[in-house]
């Protein structure tokens, strides 16, 4: 029996995927399709710790098992560079973060491929891609751009609202949010607001609002962290005194739609353990 040699097989047979991009989804397919995707990881070191691959291997055996049950599916690879972790090696290595996220992402790409993932690398993304953040921008506006009706219980265009305050005044309103913030007003009063004042009555409904927020506030990262990158008062990178600050932040209304993302669990086929997560 011959022998197995890793470094010949192995090797061989990634060229060939790769040359024949055998993990490639096509967009006019007409097989069932099936979309798989992992966690990307965050470049912010000299490569790949063995915590990655442990959640790789069992997406990627999911993947493998819908393409032979005859779905064509999407399993890409992407790398979360827009963030602190990427910014922090920056910083400790003492070198531009284009420059580390590039070599780090390139040893990562290095690495996955000799693991023998089959991920389809013509859809690779990287968060600090233009073409990439753009998209967050755009749904950041399109937040911005609305508020939550409880009337018709979904969200509706800023300029619908405007139009009500102009013939109406906030007689009728009913809004997700805080009514504290709001004072009612007539249309005739709405009429008398200049642009500035307008936009500071229409801020307390938008789906994304300015409001002041206590928050980790690291003064060595000069960010804010979340909950949990914060252990025992100490920033989870670097490990740096973290202090409660009331600061002016922007917050996402998504209380507005918690029912709703609650009845959504009930069409997805997940175990329950990860609905409850």
């Amino acid at each position: 029996m011959p022998a197995y040699r890793p470094q010949e097989i192995e090797k061989k047979w990634q060229d060939y995927w790769k040359a024949h991009q055998t993990f490639r989804a096509a967009n006019d397919s007409p097989q069932p399709k099936y979309y798989v995707l992992d966690m990307f990881p965050y470049p912010s070191g000299a490569g790949l710790h063995v915590g990655h691959p442990l959640g790789y291997i069992a997406s990627d055996i999911v993947a493998r098992y819908q393409r032979l049950q005859g779905r064509n599916v999407l399993h890409p690879m992407g790398f979360d560079s827009f963030g602190l972790p990427a910014e922090q090696y920056a910083i400790q290595t003492g070198q531009h973060p284009a420059l580390t996220t590039d070599k780090n992402i390139a040893t990562y790409i290095k690495q996955l491929q000799q693991l023998g993932f089959s991920y389809d690398w013509e859809r690779e993304v990287r968060t600090s891609n233009p073409d990439y953040y753009k998209w967050t921008q755009w749904i950041f506006l399109q937040l911005f751009g609305s508020w939550y009706n409880l009337a018709t219980d979904r969200a509706e265009p800023i300029s619908e609202l405007e139009a009500h305050f102009a013939a109406h005044g906030s007689a009728g309103v009913r809004a997700a949010g805080d009514d504290t913030e709001r004072g009612a007003f007539t249309a005739e009063a709405w009429h008398r607001l200049d642009e500035a004042a307008r936009m500071a009555v229409l801020l307390p409904y938008r789906l994304a609002y300015q409001q002041d927020t206590y928050v980790n506030w690291c003064p060595a990262l000069g960010t804010v962290l979340s909950n949990d990158e914060v252990k025992d008062g100490l920033s989870e990178r670097g490990g740096y005194p973290v202090e409660r600050r009331l600061m002016p932040q922007w917050n996402l209304r998504i209380t507005a739609y918690a029912d709703r993302l609650l009845q959504g669990l009930d069409t997805l086929d997940w175990p329950e353990a990860v609905k409850e997560m």
